[in-house]
């Protein structure tokens, strides 16, 4: 039977090896995820965002951007696409508002004027989602005229509609939309990309963020922020270019106050796959400052 004095020596050296093999593992896998801390009463500035969404007036967002607009904050190939859509295709605008880009799309067709984005052929079925009613009289109008074509939903979040009550899309939009407030920006992209047809792409714009080209400069406020594991810069695109069944383009919106980018994400095919983000940081606004650590 060994001795005390000889089990203790045997296993000092067993827990010797197995921290060697442990280090030896971490260099080998990289760098110790090491989690950034949630921010402390992080569900009070949801709630001072909620307030937000319901105001209106002179400190209420922007709400009424019309097609002319997303044609220049979007990603230049949007109008092209656009432009492509056939009667039978359908064409969504998350934190659309009061829908003017919708109807700035249907009204060009109907006065039968050449629309420099998105043309003047047939148009396709178009859904406005928002989570606040902003319909004006116009939509009010226009609606009735279109019947199930144009439909305008609220109320809800966009992760908290089904498939069965959106269907599928071949372009889907957001404008300083929910992709600019979500606390969950794995999960919205992630709901964005089910909603799309094969084929079909997601434009969004977002303002204040590292610039995949990396013009901006140094002492910028950023407004979304991404870290890793070790918490080291991300930016946006290159973590959207890690999404699987995708592919993605970026460009830097120019003369912009701040450093802002224009994304195009094309589905390729259908089993597409987000890294996933963790959010620590949130404090609301127009638009909310937002930082999120990619999980490892």
């Amino acid at each position: 039977m060994p001795s005390v004095k000889s089990s203790i020596k045997a296993w000092t050296i067993t827990a010797a090896r197995l921290a060697v093999v442990t280090v030896m593992a971490g260099q080998l896998l990289g760098a110790t995820w090491i989690e950034e801390p949630v921010q402390p009463r992080i569900d009070e500035q949801f709630e001072k965002q909620e307030n937000i969404y319901q105001r209106r007036g002179a400190r209420s967002y922007t709400a009424n951007r019309g097609l002319a607009r997303y044609s220049e904050v979007l990603h230049s190939g949007f109008c092209a696409a656009l432009g492509s859509l056939g009667s039978s295709d359908r064409w969504l605008d998350v934190g659309a508002g009061e829908g003017r880009a919708l109807l700035d799309y249907y009204t060009a067709q109907k006065e039968g004027t050449s629309q420099k984005c998105g043309g003047f052929g047939p148009r396709a079925g178009a859904v406005a989602v928002s989570i606040e009613d902003r319909r004006t009289k116009d939509w009010q109008e226009q609606a009735a005229s279109l019947g199930d074509r144009l439909r305008y939903l609220s109320g809800k979040r966009l992760r908290e509609y089904s498939l069965a009550e959106l269907g599928k899309f071949q372009i889907v939009t957001d404008v300083y939309g929910g992709f600019t407030y979500t606390e969950n920006l794995s999960q919205f992209v992630e709901k964005v990309l089910s909603l799309l047809e094969v084929g079909g792409a997601f434009y969004t714009v977002l303002p204040a963020v590292h610039l995949e080209d990396g013009t901006d400069k140094l002492g910028t406020w950023y407004k979304t922020e991404l870290v890793d594991a070790v918490s080291r810069p991300v930016k946006v695109c290159s973590w959207l270019k890690r999404t699987s069944c995708t592919k993605v383009s970026c460009e830097t919106m120019r003369d912009a106050d701040e450093p802002t980018q224009l994304i195009e994400i094309r589905k390729v095919c259908s089993e597409a796959a987000v890294p996933r983000t963790n959010l620590v940081e949130y404090s609301a606004g127009s638009p909310p400052n937002r930082r999120f650590q990619l999980a490892p």
